[in-house]
């Protein structure tokens, strides 16, 4: 059986599923969901809309009357990818309306495809719709045309991302995101609270709590209570936690008060898993980044939430060949991970990205390098993963169930894995009396690089 890849792209939410059927005389939009979850969400948004004006959605080019593509604009590799995909829609298709993270270029876009119909920028949710209605007006009946109460989702019914913000306020000089997506905007906590409560009431198991910087929610509007709900982060994660379902913390920065969500973990009203964007662990290369530049100190934070948590995992991303790296630098990368065991580990080789600041900076290292050095570092987060997965053989874990194959096979996730970025615990017998979203405890009988195998 295959295993997960040491190189999955970290910033790739899971590939889009369609499962509604078209009424006759419906008009039905396309959607190509492109980038990170939290593009996802925004997806998620346009066509809950849509479908609310009567639009059915489509799960190929040739039955839909227009296709949206959301984009992603992270890097000049997902820039190529967005405009191969917009290319593709129009050949397919013809009829293209453009969003997305890439959707604030519209003038890039054109130059390489003139023939869309319409671009609009990340979020501008209103702007897409009247491209849409311009495209391919509405015709609902509010009698056929029932919209779930938890709006479309395109992840599996059992679990769902979250969206507590949008934006981001650091100025990390290799992002251009805040750019794109602007400073950080954090939603009521009430009303994260209430779409919560939907989505488990609609029978979500897993929550994926997602934004630029989900530490810093609720900094912009000084932590405001509304509707007896504060903008708190430590607030939000213990009433998220109150559901019974699993929630999980996307992209925290180690801020100070993170402290504060281990005792949450370890008292099991949230997941022990923090996905924190460390980047690198040299101080001179994160100042260069413009990244708080206490790696040290990140150590004994570490330390400190795992004497509280032993079980809590930790994921995080880190990129290599920034420039300026020295091999001095990498190599302190490479010890601090030896001294972090870190448990999910994913890894970009730098790029320059159209107007990052880091694109200015002197000494760019050779794509040989970068290379050599990305090999390395996966070497040893591979070493650390498979000590770590070997560990757990014999233990019993709960898992949720993602999916059953033909052959009975289920692909299932423990607490320490997110969707699609993270590992997998495969059940190869004994499947029968078990449906996707399932949460069961199995016991572990083998480990590999990445992935677990049990048996219920």
């Amino acid at each position: 059986m295959s295993t997960n890849p040491p190189n999955l792209r970290p910033d790739l939410a899971p590939k889009p599923r369609f499962e509604d059927v078209k009424r006759d005389g419906q008009p039905t939009i396309g959607m190509v969901s492109l980038g990170c979850p939290k593009a996802l969400v925004d997806s998620e948004r346009i066509l809950t809309r849509l479908r609310a004006e009567g639009y059915q959605i489509s799960p190929d080019y040739a039955g839909a009357d227009a296709v949206i593509v959301n984009t992603c604009g992270f890097l000049d590799s997902a820039k190529a990818e967005s405009l191969d995909a917009i290319g593709e829609a129009l050949v397919e298709n013809g009829k293209v309306i453009v969003t997305g993270c890439l959707g604030a270029e519209p003038d890039y876009i054109r130059e390489h495809h003139p023939n869309i119909l319409a671009v609009t920028g990340p979020h501008q949710y209103e702007q897409v719709l009247d491209a849409v209605h311009g495209a391919v007006p509405p015709s609902p009946d509010p009698f056929i045309d029932l919209l779930p109460a938890s709006g479309v989702k395109l992840t599996p019914r059992h679990y769902s991302y979250l969206k507590i913000s949008e934006g981001c306020n650091h100025k990390c000089k290799f992002c251009i995101i805040p750019d794109m997506r602007g400073r950080l905007v954090s939603r009521p906590a009430h009303a994260v609270i209430r779409e919560a409560e939907k989505l488990v009431e609609a029978g979500v198991k897993e929550l994926l709590v997602i934004s630029q910087d989900t530490s810093a929610y609720g900094v912009d509007i000084k932590h405001a209570t509304e509707r007896e709900r504060r903008a708190h982060i430590t607030d939000l994660a213990r009433d998220l936690g109150s559901l019974g379902a699993w929630v999980r913390l996307h992209y925290v920065y180690p801020y100070p008060h993170v402290r504060d969500l281990i005792p949450l973990m370890s008292e099991g009203l949230i997941l022990p898993y923090l996905d924190i964007p460390f980047q690198h662990a040299h101080p001179e290369t994160l100042k260069r980044m413009a990244r708080p530049a206490a790696a040290a100190k990140t150590l004994d934070e570490i330390n400190a939430w795992r004497s509280v948590c032993p079980d809590i995992t930790l994921r995080s991303t880190f990129i290599v060949g920034y420039p300026g790296e020295t091999e001095e630098e990498f190599q302190t990368l490479l010890d601090w991970l030896d001294e972090a065991q870190l448990d999910r580990v994913g890894c970009f080789q730098y790029e320059n990205v159209a107007g990052a600041r880091s694109n200015d900076l002197p000494d760019h290292v050779p794509a040989e390098v970068k290379q050599d050095r990305w090999d390395r570092f996966m070497e040893k987060a591979q070493a650390i993963s498979e000590a770590k997965l070997q560990a757990k053989v014999g233990k019993t874990l709960e898992v949720i169930v993602d999916d059953i194959d033909e052959e009975g096979i289920a692909t299932c996730r423990t607490w320490a894995d997110a969707p699609e970025i993270d590992g997998n615990l495969f059940i190869d017998e004994g499947t029968e009396e078990l449906s996707v979203g399932d949460i069961v405890q199995v016991e572990v009988d083998e480990a590999g690089e990445y992935d677990l195998w049990g048996k219920t």
